[in-house]
């Protein structure tokens, strides 16, 4: 009788445990069930589509359709040969059909326009050996040109690039008025030529110019032309080639991290913004500023002193890879800013696959960025005379200068409390004051599907506030934007969300990817039916007149 009653118990046991396996399966979601990639093949009007079903999913053979085209709202119908696949008498549909339960590839010939992108629609169904059927889908890419891989684009960049089917395409003019607009630069991206994309970047890169995103690098150059070395001036055309040398270190760094974040997202950006690299900026201003002041002069030993001197090929004054260095350094540092532009070529670089075009367009945008940096620190080089009193006065002025960049770096260590306003708990949850504003601090994307159902219910719209700590354009927003007498009387129409992404937790990297963004500032709005309105996004620094212009716009709809 014992043992017939541990042999029911562990019959019982199995039975159980059985129920609980087959209970838990999970079933992949449809872009890791179903990978599809797309290839422009080289120096060809072909475009190579690679499908790799996973182990246990199949797709078929009928339901695959293709089209492809300049534009991406004029696209034709192509029909290609497809490969043969397994014959399988599918349950769903009572009948054989030709399914594939292994990997293949589809060539499709295009006729691209020249200077174009191509633009792919590929319609697709598949099932689950294990009994499901996943829905009809449409996977879109964009491939910049020859030689270009590509994986489909994600459905939250998919409505910016719809925007482009509606409007018409923008002039060099309306770019530069439009330059603060990531829907207007991912239009432009999309429609334009790539000879045309680099003068128009170049462009952008004069209008980021002045933000406050650069500005801390004037001090910095000015540091590396108006130096001393051996006690002597460092000669005008000397300090050009330093000046050049230091703008080149700034627009390579530019491009590399660029697309380090569009591979990465906003971990890069924190990483920037960690206690470590800011102080250690700080650190490297302060001692610069050191120099100034007279107190030492900055220098290699003089063995290194000697093979630096060759590789550059300096006869005599300032460090040529010093300057280059400290460009890259600066840029790593004090400019991580999400701005409009930058946003629109990481998504760019997402959709397309292209890095090299990627960064090219970021080293020519920072290059346009550093220009007017470089013709004001010549130019007063060449306006101030380089001895007497006035050298003196002008190096102790910089190390002034350089002493507060370093206090405005390292500001986010020195202050616990966020400048621009308090976060107080009520009823449990975090508020976040901003002038007479009140932001409801959210952090994962459970909390907003709360928050924009409940804002759904009592048919109001909402603007949702992407902020982190360490986001100096953040905080610029808050105290410069957010406070305008007219931003605020409109503001108090919406419902006010403020994702906070500071701890860059899990949470946090699910919220900024469920809306295709690289990290903070961020600025959506919802209608009152809590969809996004993607034509109102903000994406970095914008001034209050024209963020109260952008938010009429959403609450005249």
């Amino acid at each position: 009788m014992r043992m017939q009653s541990l042999l029911k118990m562990f019959i019982a046991l199995l039975v159980l445990l059985s129920t609980q396996v087959f209970a838990a399966q999970e079933f992949l979601s449809p872009e890791k069930a179903f990978r599809v990639e797309a290839t422009w093949l080289d120096k060809s009007n072909q475009i190579e589509i690679e499908f790799i079903p996973a182990k246990g999913y199949y797709l078929y053979q009928e339901s695959l359709q293709f089209e492809a085209g300049s534009e991406a709202g004029k696209l034709y119908k192509i029909r290609p040969t497809l490969p043969l696949g397994v014959e399988k008498f599918d349950e769903t549909f009572q009948k054989k059909l030709q399914v594939y339960k292994q990997a293949f590839m589809v060539l499709l010939d295009v006729n691209p326009t020249p200077g174009k992108p191509i633009h792919i629609d590929v319609n697709l169904q598949g099932c689950a050996e294990a009994g499901i059927c996943y829905p009809p889908m449409t996977l879109k890419f964009l491939l910049a040109g020859p030689g270009v891989k590509a994986a489909p684009i994600p459905e939250a960049l998919e409505g910016s690039q719809a925007l482009s089917t509606t409007q018409t395409e923008l002039s060099l003019s309306d770019l530069w008025r439009e330059r603060d607009d990531v829907n207007a630069i991912g239009r432009f991206l999309q429609n334009t030529s790539t000879a045309y994309l680099f003068l128009a970047f170049f462009v952008l890169g004069l209008a980021l110019a002045f933000t406050p995103c650069v500005l801390p690098m004037l001090p910095i150059l000015s540091s590396v032309i108006f130096g001393t070395q051996g006690g002597k001036a460092i000669s005008k055309g000397r300090a050009s080639i330093l000046a050049l040398a230091y703008i080149l270190g700034m627009a390579l760094i530019y491009a590399l991290a660029g697309v380090l974040m569009a591979a990465l997202g906003g971990s890069v950006q924190r990483a920037l913004q960690s206690p470590l690299a800011l102080s250690a900026f700080a650190l490297l201003l302060l001692l610069l500023s050191g120099s100034l002041f007279g107190l030492y002069d900055l220098r290699l030993p003089q063995s290194w002193h000697q093979h630096v001197d060759r590789l550059a090929g300096r006869q005599e004054g300032g460090s040529v890879f010093g300057a280059f260095a400290l460009g890259g350094i600066s840029t790593l540092v004090a400019s991580p800013c999400i701005t409009a532009p930058l946003a629109g070529v990481l998504a760019f670089i997402a959709q397309t696959g292209s890095m090299s075009l990627g960064a090219g367009l970021l080293f020519v945008m920072a290059l346009g960025m550093g220009l007017p940096l470089l013709f004001i620190a010549i130019e007063a080089r060449i306006l101030i005379p380089s001895t007497g009193i006035w050298m003196v006065w002008l190096q102790r002025t910089l190390g002034v200068l350089l002493v507060a960049t370093a206090a405005w770096i390292a500001s986010p260590l020195i202050q616990k409390n966020d400048p621009s306003g308090s976060v107080n708990t009520i009823n449990g949850q975090k508020i976040h004051q901003v002038g007479d504003l009140s932001f409801l601090v959210i952090h994962s994307p459970a909390e907003l599907d709360a928050q924009l159902m409940k804002a759904k219910q009592e048919q109001k719209i909402v603007m949702l506030d992407f902020y982190a700590d360490w986001c100096i354009s953040c905080k610029e927003m808050e105290v410069n934007t957010f406070t305008n007498p007219e931003v605020s009387k409109v503001l108090k129409q919406f419902v006010l969300l403020q994702a906070d992404v500071t701890a860059n937790s899990l949470d946090n990297q699910a919220l900024l990817k469920r809306f295709g963004l690289y990290g903070p500032p961020g600025i959506l709005i919802f209608n009152q039916q809590s969809e996004e309105q993607k034509e109102q996004r903000v994406i970095g620094y914008m001034p209050p007149q024209r963020f109260a212009e952008r938010l009429k716009k959403a609450t005249s709809k």
